[in-house]
């Protein structure tokens, strides 16, 4: 029987195939009320049945992104001395957060046919279809977005930050910030070959609020009167209290 598997085995991977065989240092990242952060190890290696071939060398591609949302983005125009919000543009769906990491500079990893097939860049992860009738200068708009969300640290790129040993072993440190978005985080692995990929993997990361702040998030999203009766009886007592200190301090 056993035999048999690894006959079965060498006959499902073709000759000179390579293969990702890739994990995460967790699954899952809890939000609490001291969260500040957290930084995800994705680890692999290249599983093949004959030595590297000759030619273009190997490349890795890791993409870990957040969940999607449909969003508005608006530009500001300064009328009579006044900031109003002018022109804007919806997006049809955006990451809440994107990391792209990769083995080199991704002109050269990866070919724009891949990328476009497997919208794997930051401005392939944005659908912004029908956006140029909206407004002039609509890509503009998605450009704004992306830097937006690079100076929050939503969106990163890191052309160095896969390490590859051998090009057998690889691993990268994907730092997932404060502001997460509560859901599923999916990490896509690709492995390249002059531009073209040969093989893909995806894993999922599970982000979850917990604690005090899972408490107030369901409130709010199942009982949204009685949280906005506590919201004011807090901002009441806060206020009563600011002000007793007040007088407090002045006597």
């Amino acid at each position: 029987m056993i035999r048999a598997a690894a006959l079965w085995l060498a006959l499902a991977l073709p000759a000179g195939a390579e293969v990702i065989v890739a994990g995460l240092s967790q699954a899952q990242v809890q939000i609490t009320a001291n969260f500040s952060g957290e930084e995800i190890l994705v680890f692999g290696a290249v599983r093949r049945d004959a030595p590297p071939p000759d030619g273009p060398p190997l490349e890795v591609v890791i993409a870990v992104e957040g969940p999607a949302v449909p969003l508005v983005v608006r530009r500001k125009d300064r009328v009579w001395g006044i900031w109003v919000n002018a022109e804007a543009v919806t997006i049809d769906s955006a990451p809440s957060f994107y990391a792209v990491a990769s083995t080199g500079p991704l002109a050269r990893v990866l070919s724009e046919t891949e990328n476009l097939r497997h919208q794997i860049t930051i401005p392939r992860a944005i659908r912004a279809i029908g956006i140029t009738s909206e407004a002039m200068d609509a890509p503009g708009f998605v450009d704004a977005l992306i830097r937006l969300r690079e100076r929050e640290g939503r969106y990163l790129l890191d052309e160095a930050g896969v390490t590859l040993t051998d090009e057998t072993l690889f691993r990268a440190d994907v730092a997932l910030p404060s502001n997460l978005t509560e859901g599923t985080y999916r990490v896509r692995l690709f492995l390249t070959r002059g531009g073209r990929v040969i093989d893909a993997q995806e894993r999922v990361i599970a982000v979850r609020k917990e604690g005090l702040e899972r408490f107030i998030f369901n409130l709010a999203q199942d009982q949204p009167l009685l949280y906005g009766l506590i919201s004011l009886v807090l901002a009441a007592v806060a206020g009563w209290g600011a002000s007793a200190a007040f007088r407090l301090v002045r006597t």
